[in-house]
């Protein structure tokens, strides 16, 4: 099995790098936050919510989704990555679809991506990016509470609801219908308001492999998070000088962004592997509507690393920061929060420890098939 990107994904990355770069850069970014936060009012700065706590702009304010760039990434490819040529799309798989979602979160690109990624193909607009989608969770918790726990609202939690056109997972329920029962959830992170909403009837579909290969992106979004808040740690401590030398002399500093380094090569590793797993899996008419079989256990396996890289190694990046790290002009709180609602999408820890218990139990019941699903070849 080859981990080695070829020259055609590295051209990929690289391509989608340069737009990101030049379309929602650091400006871009700090404008989008600071719009919402003052969409929020003042109280919002304060609570790190801002325009999520009164759960996202009315129909017709501006929001987190940059609309002219969500039709520029549909144009590039972004969301009909996947699709075969024949559909108008550009008929590669996973193993690409994770290094250009890696990327957009290197960049902390806001908006339903990952739902809009997977309605290529379902939903009119979705692949050539014209059109806005978001997701439920698709069952991935049990109960339909959402996450909510006891003694909170039921229902299930929903990202840029008032900015979205359709809702993947709701039949042929449109967002207009949904948001007469819907309440504002405060977020941590002022790029991605929720709502809750009653739970829907998703109706027939391939919930489970949708499941899956959102959990996977979600992963890859992840990683890019976790591998940028190295780059700007390791940037810092070379930069920021105490008691005439830069901090990063210091073994102390040096540790913290060794740890972050490893986590985050360690949840790269199992993206990749996981990618390439399910791309294999594909071939070979293993995966349906049902999921991946077996690579679903290596998916619960990235995105447990990858939420625990992005979110550990976010902390760390504070840490070496200091007291600079905690104030709002510095981009790493905006990295952390993202973590922390990424962590509760698509497929949560506890989800993932559960499939990841599941695997190694049937394992042990069938001689022999301990690392089976990652006997299959592939490449990156």
């Amino acid at each position: 099995m080859d981990f080695q990107p070829t020259q055609e994904q590295d051209d990929l990355r690289a391509g989608v790098r340069a737009l990101l770069a030049r379309r929602f850069g650091r400006e871009a970014l700090r404008a989008a936050v600071d719009r919402a936060e003052a969409e929020g009012g003042a109280a919002g700065r304060g609570a790190g919510c801002g325009d999520a706590c009164r759960g996202g702009p009315a129909a017709g304010e501006p929001g987190a989704v940059d609309r002219g760039l969500w039709r520029e990434l549909g144009a590039a490819g972004f969301f009909a990555l996947r699709l075969p040529e024949a559909d108008g799309g550009v008929g590669l798989g996973l193993a690409e679809a994770v290094l250009v979602f890696e990327e957009a979160g290197r960049a902390l690109l806001p908006g339903p991506l990952v739902a809009t990624h997977l309605a290529a193909g379902r939903v009119g607009g979705a692949a050539d990016g014209t059109a806005v989608v978001t997701a439920f969770d698709l069952g991935d918790r049990p109960g339909g509470d959402g996450g909510a726990g006891a003694g909170a609202a039921p229902g299930v939690l929903v990202t840029h609801l008032t900015e979205a056109d359709a809702v993947l997972g709701t039949g042929a329920a449109p967002p207009a219908a949904l948001l007469s029962a819907a309440l504002p959830v405060p977020s941590a992170d002022p790029l991605t308001p929720l709502h809750r909403v009653p739970p829907p009837d998703p109706g027939p579909g391939p919930h489970a492999r949708l499941r899956d290969e959102g959990a996977l992106l979600t992963a890859a979004l992840q990683l890019g998070s976790a591998l940028r808040t190295v780059e700007l740690a390791v940037r810092y401590a070379g930069e920021r000088e105490q008691f005439g030398r830069p901090i990063g002399a210091f073994q102390a500093v040096q540790h913290l962004c060794s740890g972050m380094l490893v986590r985050a090569e360690v949840a790269r590793t199992a993206v990749y592997a996981a990618a390439v797993g399910a791309d294999a899996a594909d071939r070979a008419g293993g995966a349906g509507a049902a999921g991946f079989g077996s690579a679903a256990a290596e998916i619960a396996g990235a995105k447990l690393l990858a939420d625990r890289a992005a979110a550990a190694n976010a902390r760390d990046c504070l840490q070496v920061y200091g007291g600079m790290g905690f104030t709002w002009e510095a981009d790493v709180h905006l990295h952390l929060k993202r973590a922390w609602v990424r962590a509760e999408q698509w497929r949560t820890a506890a989800a993932a420890e559960e499939v990841l218990a599941a695997e190694l139990l049937a394992g042990a019941r069938q001689p022999g098939r301990e690392g089976a699903s990652y006997a299959r070849g592939g490449g990156l």
